[in-house]
Protein backbone atom coordinates (compact mmCIF):
# COMPACT_ATOMS: atom_id res chain seq x y z
CA UNK A 1 0.00 0.00 0.00
CA UNK A 2 1.41 3.85 -0.99
CA UNK A 3 1.33 6.80 0.41
CA UNK A 4 -1.81 7.88 -1.40
CA UNK A 5 -3.80 5.17 -0.74
CA UNK A 6 -3.08 4.91 2.96
CA UNK A 7 -4.77 8.76 2.40
CA UNK A 8 -7.61 7.80 0.69
CA UNK A 9 -8.62 5.24 3.14
CA UNK A 10 -8.05 7.48 6.36
CA UNK A 11 -9.83 10.09 5.14
CA UNK A 12 -12.86 7.45 4.51
CA UNK A 13 -12.62 6.25 7.70
CA UNK A 14 -12.55 10.07 9.20
CA UNK A 15 -16.20 10.62 6.97
CA UNK A 16 -17.56 7.26 8.13
CA UNK A 17 -16.73 8.20 11.92
CA UNK A 18 -17.90 12.19 11.36
CA UNK A 19 -21.03 10.70 9.76
CA UNK A 20 -21.62 8.56 12.65
CA UNK A 21 -21.34 11.20 15.12
CA UNK A 22 -23.16 13.88 13.22
CA UNK A 23 -26.14 10.64 13.25
CA UNK A 24 -25.84 10.40 17.19
CA UNK A 25 -26.16 14.00 17.25
CA UNK A 26 -29.42 13.95 14.66
CA UNK A 27 -30.71 11.55 17.29
CA UNK A 28 -29.72 13.21 20.31
CA UNK A 29 -31.27 16.12 19.61
CA UNK A 30 -34.36 14.82 17.64
CA UNK A 31 -33.68 16.34 14.53
CA UNK A 32 -34.88 15.96 11.33
CA UNK A 33 -31.49 16.51 9.21
CA UNK A 34 -27.79 17.26 9.41
CA UNK A 35 -28.04 21.26 9.64
CA UNK A 36 -30.68 21.13 12.26
CA UNK A 37 -27.23 20.54 14.68
CA UNK A 38 -25.88 23.62 13.72
CA UNK A 39 -28.37 25.23 16.26
CA UNK A 40 -26.31 23.39 19.17
CA UNK A 41 -22.56 24.47 18.14
CA UNK A 42 -21.50 28.06 19.10
CA UNK A 43 -18.98 30.12 17.46
CA UNK A 44 -16.50 32.12 18.72
CA UNK A 45 -17.87 35.19 17.17
CA UNK A 46 -21.21 34.87 18.66
CA UNK A 47 -24.40 32.74 17.29
CA UNK A 48 -23.97 29.15 16.18
CA UNK A 49 -22.63 27.35 13.33
CA UNK A 50 -23.13 28.14 9.93
CA UNK A 51 -24.63 25.13 7.59
CA UNK A 52 -22.22 25.75 4.93
CA UNK A 53 -19.01 25.98 7.72
CA UNK A 54 -20.59 23.03 9.04
CA UNK A 55 -20.53 21.03 5.39
CA UNK A 56 -16.79 22.40 5.12
CA UNK A 57 -15.61 21.27 8.26
CA UNK A 58 -17.15 17.98 7.75
CA UNK A 59 -14.97 17.34 4.14
CA UNK A 60 -11.59 19.50 5.48
CA UNK A 61 -11.57 19.42 9.39
CA UNK A 62 -13.29 16.40 10.77
CA UNK A 63 -11.42 15.73 13.37
CA UNK A 64 -12.33 19.44 14.83
CA UNK A 65 -15.81 18.74 13.66
CA UNK A 66 -16.04 16.24 15.98
CA UNK A 67 -14.40 17.12 19.02
CA UNK A 68 -17.29 20.06 18.65
CA UNK A 69 -19.96 17.61 18.51
CA UNK A 70 -18.77 15.74 20.90
CA UNK A 71 -18.43 18.71 23.10
CA UNK A 72 -21.77 20.54 22.77
CA UNK A 73 -24.13 17.66 22.18
CA UNK A 74 -23.04 14.19 22.60
CA UNK A 75 -21.03 14.56 26.12
CA UNK A 76 -23.99 17.06 27.44
CA UNK A 77 -26.69 15.63 29.40
CA UNK A 78 -29.34 17.79 27.51
CA UNK A 79 -27.82 20.03 24.86
CA UNK A 80 -29.67 23.25 24.51
CA UNK A 81 -29.99 25.67 21.54
CA UNK A 82 -27.68 28.39 20.80
CA UNK A 83 -29.52 32.11 20.44
CA UNK A 84 -28.62 33.04 17.14
CA UNK A 85 -26.08 36.07 16.27
CA UNK A 86 -27.70 39.38 16.40
CA UNK A 87 -28.39 41.08 13.28
CA UNK A 88 -29.22 44.15 12.13
CA UNK A 89 -33.22 44.66 11.25
CA UNK A 90 -34.08 44.73 7.80
CA UNK A 91 -35.96 48.08 8.04
CA UNK A 92 -33.11 49.74 10.05
CA UNK A 93 -31.82 52.23 7.53
CA UNK A 94 -34.75 54.09 7.38
CA UNK A 95 -35.01 57.57 8.67
CA UNK A 96 -37.74 58.42 11.38
CA UNK A 97 -36.57 61.95 11.55
CA UNK A 98 -38.14 62.92 8.35
CA UNK A 99 -41.34 63.55 7.35
CA UNK A 100 -43.31 61.91 4.95
CA UNK A 101 -46.06 63.21 2.87
CA UNK A 102 -48.53 61.46 0.93
CA UNK A 103 -48.76 63.46 -3.17
CA UNK A 104 -51.87 64.80 -1.70
CA UNK A 105 -50.66 66.70 1.34
CA UNK A 106 -47.82 67.75 -0.65
CA UNK A 107 -49.75 69.59 -3.56
CA UNK A 108 -51.43 70.73 -0.56
CA UNK A 109 -48.41 72.61 0.87
CA UNK A 110 -47.27 73.41 -2.06
CA UNK A 111 -50.38 75.24 -3.21
CA UNK A 112 -50.17 77.56 0.30
CA UNK A 113 -46.50 78.48 -0.31
CA UNK A 114 -47.30 80.10 -4.24
CA UNK A 115 -50.78 81.70 -2.18
CA UNK A 116 -47.83 82.89 0.25
CA UNK A 117 -45.25 84.03 -2.57
CA UNK A 118 -42.58 81.77 -0.78
CA UNK A 119 -40.15 81.01 -3.93
CA UNK A 120 -37.98 79.11 -1.44
CA UNK A 121 -40.65 76.79 -0.01
CA UNK A 122 -42.35 76.49 -3.47
CA UNK A 123 -38.80 75.14 -5.06
CA UNK A 124 -37.73 72.97 -2.14
CA UNK A 125 -41.46 71.19 -2.36
CA UNK A 126 -41.72 71.27 -6.17
CA UNK A 127 -40.26 68.10 -7.50
CA UNK A 128 -36.87 68.04 -9.11
CA UNK A 129 -37.29 67.88 -13.41
CA UNK A 130 -34.30 67.29 -15.17
CA UNK A 131 -32.98 70.20 -17.99
CA UNK A 132 -34.41 67.59 -20.90
CA UNK A 133 -37.93 67.29 -19.09
CA UNK A 134 -38.35 71.33 -18.23
CA UNK A 135 -37.36 71.94 -22.23
CA UNK A 136 -40.10 69.24 -22.85
CA UNK A 137 -42.60 70.63 -20.82
CA UNK A 138 -41.81 74.64 -21.79
CA UNK A 139 -42.13 73.70 -25.69
CA UNK A 140 -45.12 71.62 -24.75
CA UNK A 141 -46.61 75.12 -22.63
CA UNK A 142 -45.57 77.04 -26.07
CA UNK A 143 -46.97 74.86 -28.28
CA UNK A 144 -50.99 75.20 -26.19
CA UNK A 145 -50.04 78.45 -25.56
CA UNK A 146 -49.67 78.67 -21.92
CA UNK A 147 -47.65 80.73 -19.93
CA UNK A 148 -45.90 78.99 -16.85
CA UNK A 149 -43.72 81.25 -14.89
CA UNK A 150 -42.71 78.56 -12.46
CA UNK A 151 -41.65 75.95 -15.25
CA UNK A 152 -39.29 78.72 -16.49
CA UNK A 153 -38.11 79.42 -12.92
CA UNK A 154 -37.61 75.72 -12.57
CA UNK A 155 -35.70 75.48 -16.07
CA UNK A 156 -33.49 78.85 -15.05
CA UNK A 157 -32.59 77.15 -12.17
CA UNK A 158 -31.64 74.11 -13.50
CA UNK A 159 -29.55 76.05 -16.04
CA UNK A 160 -27.77 77.73 -13.57
CA UNK A 161 -27.23 74.77 -11.29
CA UNK A 162 -25.75 72.66 -14.11
CA UNK A 163 -23.44 75.89 -15.20
CA UNK A 164 -22.28 76.23 -11.66
CA UNK A 165 -21.53 72.60 -11.62
CA UNK A 166 -19.36 72.89 -14.65
CA UNK A 167 -17.41 76.11 -13.34
CA UNK A 168 -16.57 74.38 -10.06
CA UNK A 169 -15.64 71.27 -11.83
CA UNK A 170 -13.38 73.35 -13.95
CA UNK A 171 -11.59 74.97 -11.45
CA UNK A 172 -11.00 71.55 -9.65
CA UNK A 173 -9.29 69.82 -12.30
CA UNK A 174 -7.41 73.35 -13.49
CA UNK A 175 -6.02 73.13 -9.49
CA UNK A 176 -4.49 69.80 -9.88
Amino acid sequence: MNLNEKDVLQKQKNLKEIEEMISKAIKKVGAKKENDICKYIPVTSGGYIHHFTLKKMKKKNPSELSSMIKEFIINVEKPHVVNPKPRAARGSRKRRDQLNFTKWQLERMLNIARLAGDKEIISILSPKKSLASYKRDLIQAIRQNRVEQELWNGYIETVNAQNSLLNFEETFMNKK
